[in-house]
């Protein structure tokens, strides 16, 4: 069943979203059912949330279609280690039990999802899909950077409008909880939101006499998510193990020969599991399977992937482009090449 536009195929039912974890942020679900039928059937949502959720379906609509992009950046930042941002078709939450632990991937996993969700709604605004915003209307008149003078024109994304919402939106129910669990989310969905408006771009284009650029028009563009991803899984590992301080309000790190936290950090209190074997409990689908490079000495080595276990060969066919030539102009003509490949799999975990 679809609950997305444009044919995403987002497996998990409102109906399984009766059975979420309040760890889980129930608005991961958002589909199409609907405005009024969504927002009174996911069953984690606040009463400010589904307020909001009934004022504003077509921002609903928007995030519920943003939610793949977002969910595809934190599998690509990982797709080389054990832990690699799995979704779970058949569980009761979208990353099972995964988010119970108040590990560094959960710290990610809320960071990269309230970013995906300034993303998505600043290009909805800018692309005229919302009738709530539009192009930011603060970028008029005159202003200047390190190249002299400009003129704002075009359309310059409006993050701040996308970033009020989604605050307004996202954090209200950790507001609620305001328990240490609470704080950790809340700081997490922070630094995502920052880490979007901290990619915005100066775009300009030239006018003059033989394109002199003596008066140039300029807007603020977002940068692709990718650079987004990029940063928070930097930010990932770097991650800080924090303890809350005495008056239950912030973070202090646990190991005191580490920096202070800042807003741009991603905090966490637990140590993860390492994710080699399937665990229920701590929501590893363990590494069974995965494909493994036999060559590399990084996370995707088979020796690291497999945890010691050991992995299987198999020997496949793939066709790929190969005696390409250049054809005057501008053409590329290619043969279509078989050729034969060896796959390495890690050795499914030992049976008790």
């Amino acid at each position: 069943m679809n609950f997305l536009p444009s044919g995403i195929c987002f497996y998990l039912s409102v109906a399984i979203c009766w059975f979420t974890s309040s760890a889980d942020a129930s608005w991961w679900y958002m589909g199409t059912l609907g405005s009024q039928v969504m927002c009174d059937n996911i069953p984690g949502l606040i009463n400010k949330q589904r307020q909001l959720c009934r004022q504003h379906p077509k921002v609903m609509q928007a995030i519920g279609a943003g939610i793949k992009n977002w969910i595809g950046e934190c599998q690509h930042q990982f797709r080389n280690h054990r832990w690699n941002c799995n979704t779970m078709a058949r569980e009761h939450n979208l990353f099972g039990r995964l988010l119970h632990r108040s590990s560094r991937e959960a710290a990610f996993v809320y960071a990269i999802s309230s970013a995906g969700m300034v993303h998505t709604l600043t290009r909805a605004c800018s692309q005229g899909e919302l009738d709530s915003c539009s192009c930011d209307p603060g970028k008029k008149g005159t202003s200047r950077d390190a190249k002299g003078s400009f003129d704002w024109g075009g359309c310059s994304d409006h993050v701040d409008h996308a970033i009020k919402f989604s605050q307004l939106f996202i954090d209200a129910k950790e507001r609620k909880e305001r328990d240490a669990r609470a704080l950790m989310n809340l700081h997490n969905n922070r630094a995502g939101r920052k880490a979007v408006k901290r990619f915005m771009n100066l775009e300009c284009k030239c006018h003059g006499v033989s394109g002199s650029c003596s008066v140039r028009t300029c807007w603020l563009a977002m940068a692709d998510f990718r650079q987004t991803g990029d940063y928070l899984r930097k930010k990932y590992n770097n991650g800080i193990q924090v303890v809350m301080n005495q008056y239950g309000t912030g973070f202090t790190s646990t190991y005191r020969m580490f920096k202070k936290t800042t807003k741009n950090d991603l905090v966490y209190f637990e140590d993860s599991p390492d994710y080699c074997l399937g665990d229920h409990e701590s929501g590893s689908v363990g590494t069974g399977g995965r494909v493994c490079n036999r060559t590399s000495r990084g996370a995707d080595s088979c020796e690291v992937m497999c945890c010691g276990r050991g992995y299987d060969t198999s020997r496949m066919s793939r066709t790929v482009k190969c005696e390409c030539k250049f054809l005057w102009c501008c053409d590329v003509h290619c043969r279509d090449c078989h050729e034969e490949v060896d796959v390495h799999t890690c050795k499914a975990q030992p049976t008790t």
